[in-house]
């Protein structure tokens, strides 16, 4: 990702929908989508692929850069293998970070003198400089052999640029005076001398070294999550908004379900109806983890996508009250569509997905609540819209919105004494109502129904 990209070229997405897609952080302990992307060497290149994943693209040929980038690396794999080792890295940046002695002396009996100073009275101090001058130059000799691979030439996407600025700043007129074996043993003066050159005259260089070395550890991450969890690569397409996906699931699934997705400007709308348990949520969530990685570059969890990419991620699944703030749920509700609407308003390209809205309120005030919104949702051109609801009622009005909604359920299946999921996507409005079998499921009218013990059998 360059450092100079502008807010054009990044996607919205905010600290509500990083939570519900569970980016950095599970409610339940497990792995986040970072811990399923990261596989980093060092601190800093975990440092950088977070930044990443805060922010993703919306522009198409940042997504294009990205995505060749990535590709490349998974075709030649082999070359990357001659980054700079972890020892390298971290020792770098240990020598950069550490308080030690600067000998920046123009006069040499002064640089002497200082040099042998810190021999005889910081022993700690000269050895620390020791280490750091010896990983620094085994970075830059890494580095060196690196970006010298002939089958780098040309190398697409994100990658040229980041190769070029590499060999930029190895071929720096200091740089020649690192030599390419280890300079362990070199005797106190030579080693104070490259010091100065490293931490001194070259300090500014040698972080930028370090940059540049995290933006490709963390693009080598992004390739090899791809080749880990089969994800595919994501077809970039341009004009008016549009997502088609077949094989769609969520990564996190063991033996997920997959089943197809379908928004257009035809149809940009999905109205998702089905039982609690169904699958409802995690079908909404599969379809925006797999939006938030295609528009990070990364491959998505499908047999095939395709999209538009959009402006604004936003989700509104795991809504709470907040007391501290005296906001009811209902206003949480009330708030989250509300930065929707402010987003369409600006006629930005918008992605929503809403889960069951409306809850915090009684089923009057749900239904017009959500109808009001579906009505004016399917008038915005180039903006989509995910919407599930228990309130099946609404179906008898669906018709009328400009035939913009599409509509999709989930089902139990009733056989024998439990209820049954298959997970699978149908089309139309489902009109299963689950919740007494489901309480008689388990037991709960038994307990309620049962005789009350007495007080005596109640202190035993």
């Amino acid at each position: 990702m360059s450092l100079n990209n502008t807010k054009a070229d990044l996607l919205g997405i905010d600290s509500h929908t990083i939570k519900d897609l569970e980016i950095f952080e599970s409610d339940t302990d497990d792995a986040s989508l970072f811990d399923f992307c990261n596989r980093t060497r060092s601190i800093g290149g975990a440092a950088v692929l977070r930044r990443r994943m805060q922010n993703p693209w919306a522009s198409a040929d940042r997504i294009a850069d990205t995505q060749q980038a990535i590709g490349f690396i998974t075709e030649r794999r082999a070359l990357f293998q001659q980054l700079p080792s972890i020892y390298a890295v971290e020792g770098t940046q240990n020598y950069l970070q550490e308080i030690l002695p600067n000998l920046d002396f123009r006069n040499r009996f002064e640089f002497f003198l200082g040099s042998l100073q810190v021999w005889i009275n910081q022993d700690s101090h000269y050895f620390s400089i020791v280490r750091g001058a010896q990983a620094s130059c085994r970075l830059i000799r890494a580095l060196r052999r690196f970006a010298a691979q002939p089958d780098l030439k040309g190398a697409p996407g994100e990658l040229g640029p980041l190769l070029q600025q590499l060999r930029a700043l190895l071929s720096r007129p200091n740089f020649r005076m690192v030599p390419n074996f280890d300079v362990g043993s070199r005797g106190t003066w030579k080693m104070l001398k490259l010091d100065q050159l490293l931490r001194v005259k070259e300090k500014d260089t040698l972080i930028r070294l370090m940059a540049l070395n995290y933006e490709l550890e963390a693009l080598v991450s992004m390739a090899d999550a791809n080749e880990e969890h089969g994800f595919i690569v994501p077809e970039i397409c341009t004009g008016p908004l549009q997502v088609k996906a077949e094989g769609l699931y969520h990564p996190y699934l063991k033996n997920p379900v997959a089943n197809p997705a379908s928004l257009d400007q035809q149809r940009r709308i999905l109205f998702l109806t089905g039982p609690n348990m169904a699958g409802k949520t995690t079908y909404l969530r599969a379809f925006a983890t797999a939006m938030y990685l295609a528009h990070l570059g990364m491959g998505v969890p499908a047999k095939s996508f395709k999209f538009v990419p959009v402006q604004w991620l936003f989700s509104s699944i795991s809504l709470t009250d907040d007391l501290r703030r005296g906001v009811s749920y209902f206003r949480a509700e009330a708030l989250r569509v509300k930065a929707v609407a402010e987003a369409v308003a600006r006629n930005e390209k918008v992605l929503a997905l809403m889960d069951e809205p409306f809850k915090g309120t009684n089923v009057k005030d749900a239904f017009e609540a959500s109808l009001a919104i579906l009505e004016r949702f399917s008038t915005r051109e180039n903006c989509l819209f995910m919407f599930s609801s228990h309130q099946i009622e609404l179906s008898d009005y669906l018709h009328q919105l400009n035939n913009q909604v599409d509509c999709r359920y989930f089902e139990a299946v009733e056989t024998g004494d439990r209820l049954r999921f298959d997970y699978l996507l149908r089309s139309g409005i489902s009109d299963q109502r689950l919740g007494m079998r489901v309480l008689k499921e388990e037991g709960i009218f038994d307990l309620l129904d049962s005789p009350m013990d007495s007080p005596a059998s109640l202190g035993t």
